[in-house]
């Protein structure tokens, strides 16, 4: 599960560029020249290890769990060699497109290069845009998203489909994106000049990241600017910090949830003790733009205000089912209402789908993103890994809400004129349904 993702994880206003239409997250255009390459090695040896790795994704499925068992990569590594449905022909013609590039490709290509461009036409041809291939810097800075801490900007990052671009939904406060001329709804054109169209947003993040001190070349699109902006930014020690909690009028506790890390659980329950301690006759939580995160985040989230029951479940393509369930220890005493829009998504739509299964509360937004996946990190021998999707969830009643989301109990549209004038009209509604429920 992926999908507020800052350099650790979707409002897309047409702009005076030309897009390409491919869906974005599949990886490189299949019609860029700048990718051709490796897009039709990727093809010819995609078929390589497709099947053999799928068929090693069972267990328990973590949304960016990491397999560290060298036992177990080796074991995908073994099967791979062993069920390999490559032939003699396409081992042939591999090797007259690598001479074919290295006679008349216009400049040299290294090695390395024309390797990961491999792996990623591997993965490019499941056509799954949450199906990638890290190498093992860039799953260090995924180990590193899902840990909440990490060296960046400050910035939250989310995958636009349409565009094939990731959009910049938050900058943090105090951080050097704040600080910079990055702006909300900024699309990342360019990263120190790699364009960016239909790279991952782990990718993406791997390239924003660096060093403490060094600096990173944004080139963006904004609405309303005539050409991309070129903005330099200073790479810093950043803490995400995915909660915020305020204490409202009428004793109405406020949490908002960014994106589900491993430091949300911390987060989020020192938040909702303190509204305890405050008073708290009812509670907000406010999902919207958190694109997901980690499962057991989530699933330890909902055990601080879920009645007992299952939470979610998970099926594979061979009908295999985990639960996670709740014990109902701590079931919320208080009305609840959840707000939800279109970039609410995958760990988002679970919490909220619970809550609407179960009763507990009532959600007020906008539909949800409607991601009802699961990927699951395998880590490899030499320190690379890829994600694959490997399952459907289900809420408690067994909702399949993939492309489709969650609908809100009470909706509400998002309006951007009397924000800019101060005033949330959505969040103001969600207090009025609460305190319809007190």
């Amino acid at each position: 599960m992926q999908n507020q993702y800052s350099e650790n994880n979707n409002h897309f206003n047409q702009t005076n560029y030309q897009w390409n239409n491919q869906t974005g997250g599949n990886g490189p255009s299949r019609d860029s020249n700048k990718n051709t390459k490796y897009y039709v090695l990727g093809l010819f040896t995609g078929i390589l290890a497709s099947l053999s790795v799928m068929f090693m994704v069972m267990g328990a499925m973590k949304f960016y769990r990491i397999i560290d068992s060298a036992k177990n990569a080796n074991s995908i590594e073994k099967q791979a060699q062993t069920e390999s449905i490559t032939n003699t022909g396409v081992e042939k013609k591999l090797g007259i497109l690598e001479d074919t590039i290295e006679k008349h490709f216009w400049k040299e290509v290294d090695t390395t290069s024309l390797e990961n461009g491999l792996y990623r036409g591997l993965l490019s041809s499941l056509d799954d845009p949450y199906s990638v291939y890290y190498t093992s810097e860039e799953l260090v800075a995924l180990q590193q998203q899902t840990q909440g801490i990490y060296y960046g900007i400050g910035a939250y990052i989310e995958q636009d489909l349409e565009t094939g671009y990731v959009r910049i939904s938050k900058i943090i406060k105090n951080t050097p994106a704040e600080e910079s001329d990055l702006m909300e709804d900024d699309y990342i054109y360019q990263i120190n000049g790699e364009d960016m169209q239909g790279k991952d947003r782990t990718y993406v993040v791997s390239k924003i990241k660096g060093e403490e001190g060094t600096t990173v070349v944004i080139t963006v699109i904004r609405e309303g600017a005539s050409e991309p902006l070129d903005i330099t930014v200073e790479r810093r020690k950043i803490e995400s910090p995915t909660v915020e909690y305020e204490m409202l009028e009428d004793g109405t506790a406020y949490i908002q949830i960014t994106e589900f890390d491993l430091v949300t659980t911390g987060q989020f329950e020192a938040a909702y003790n303190e509204a305890i301690a405050d008073g708290m006759k009812g509670l907000i939580i406010d999902l919207r733009g958190n694109p997901g995160g980690n499962l057991s985040t989530v699933c330890d989230i909902a055990r601080m205000i879920l009645p007992k029951g299952l939470i979610v479940y998970t099926e594979d393509k061979y009908g295999k089912r985990e639960e996670y369930t709740c014990k109902g220890d701590n079931e919320i005493k208080v009305p609840l209402v959840v707000m939800t829009n279109g970039y609410s998504a995958s760990a988002s739509e679970i919490l909220a789908g619970a809550v609407k299964d179960y009763g507990i509360g009532k959600l007020v937004g906008t539909t949800t993103y409607g991601k009802g996946i699961v990927q699951k990190v395998i880590k490899l021998s030499d320190g690379s890994a890829i994600k694959l999707t490997v399952s459907s969830y289900f809420t408690p009643k067994g909702n399949n809400i993939h492309e489709i989301g969650i609908e809100p109990d009470v909706e509400v549209k998002f309006d951007a004129q009397l924000y800019e004038k101060g005033t949330d009209n959505q969040l103001e509604k969600a207090k009025e349904v609460l305190a319809g429920m007190k």
